[in-house]
């Protein structure tokens, strides 16, 4: 079975034709490093980009992070050859597959069987894949497609930029917010009215999420464009934690610190946590269900929120080596 719990506050993308990037990448913080054989390669590229990877993930040392190949997808001439190349070569080296434009679960299913059986001939561990919604067709089918594969499906990640041209939307910066995409309040006494932006991906990412987590997979938000915009990206980031996805994709090496902070509990989450699980376990051994902490009554589902808290943190000590 895959290692399904693992962290993935960042997902940082290296074009896998960037050998400078590649080389340094397993050391710049990233929960998840993705090498793109897909969108950040030409055409003309895309044998030498396998290879690239290929070499990469037999060469460097990625003991600190997970490790994940973006293939092309399923409807042009190079993606068989990366799931065979990759896995053949360098699949005892890797953590996951990312597919991307998944459409159906039938997508899935594929890529899925490939690598059951190239695992089999190879005598190597199961690899996990990761499935990118950013289409139409991929948010109509979001639930059948988190469903699709539960042995080896780990986590749906939200593609804003491909997603957008998918349907249509105007979009100034990807992942961002939209001025056109708001509502005017009515006119106060003087009749002035304000106007309020809201997120255009809201409902999209909001999707996802729902069906990620009824499968038991991670929900992870795509990338934010302006790399310039450490604000905007900490806002969006924010925006999907509060929505419940559990990391966010760095497009840029400086990204990945924003990425690790807001998808981490704070010291006062932690804190907290613990003493919502002490008061649940006080109350358990009265014969108590639910209890009144700090004037806020919790039960049942507050200790399943705050043990995830307190698992996750974990986690973080023990890679950060705390």
């Amino acid at each position: 079975m895959p290692r399904k719990d693992r962290l993935h506050r960042s997902e940082l993308a290296v074009p896998a034709t960037n050998e400078r990037a590649l080389a340094k990448a397993p050391t710049l913080g990233a929960d998840v490093v993705f090498l793109d054989l897909e969108d950040a390669v030409a055409p003309e590229e895309k044998d030498r980009a396998r290879e690239l990877a290929i070499s990469a993930l037999l060469e460097l040392d990625w003991s600190a992070c997970s490790v994940s190949v973006r293939i092309n997808g399923l409807d042009t001439p190079w993606c068989y050859r990366d799931v065979v190349e990759v896995m053949e070569r360098a699949g005892d080296r890797l953590d996951l597959l990312l597919v991307p434009k998944v459409g159906s679960p039938s997508d899935v299913a594929f890529v899925a069987t490939l690598c059951a059986q190239i695992e089999r001939a190879r005598g190597i561990p199961p690899v996990g894949l990761s499935a990118l919604i950013e289409t139409a067709a991929g948010m109509a089918n979001v639930e059948a497609i988190a469903a699709a594969c539960p042995d080896r499906l780990e986590a749906l990640v939200f593609g804003v930029a491909d997603y957008a041209a998918s349907v249509g939307a105007r979009t100034t910066n990807i992942g961002g917010a939209n001025p056109d995409y708001g509502v005017l309040t009515d006119p106060d006494a003087e009749r002035r009215r304000a106007f309020h932006w809201g997120d255009p991906w809201h409902h999209a990412l909001s999707r996802m999420v729902a069906a990620a987590r009824a499968c038991g997979l991670r929900p992870i938000d795509g990338p934010f464009g302006d790399v310039g915009d450490p604000d905007g990206y900490r806002a969006a980031a924010r925006r999907a934690a509060a929505l419940g996805c559990e990391g966010k994709w760095a497009i840029h090496p400086s990204q990945v610190p924003l990425a690790n902070e807001v998808f981490s509990p704070t010291e006062a989450e932690v804190e907290r946590a613990r003493r919502i699980v002490a008061a649940m376990e006080a109350a358990a051994r009265e014969g108590r269900g639910a209890v009144s902490l700090d004037g806020r009554l919790i039960d049942a589902a507050s200790i399943r929120m705050a043990e995830n808290v307190l698992a996750k943190a974990e986690r973080i000590r023990a890679r950060e080596g705390g």
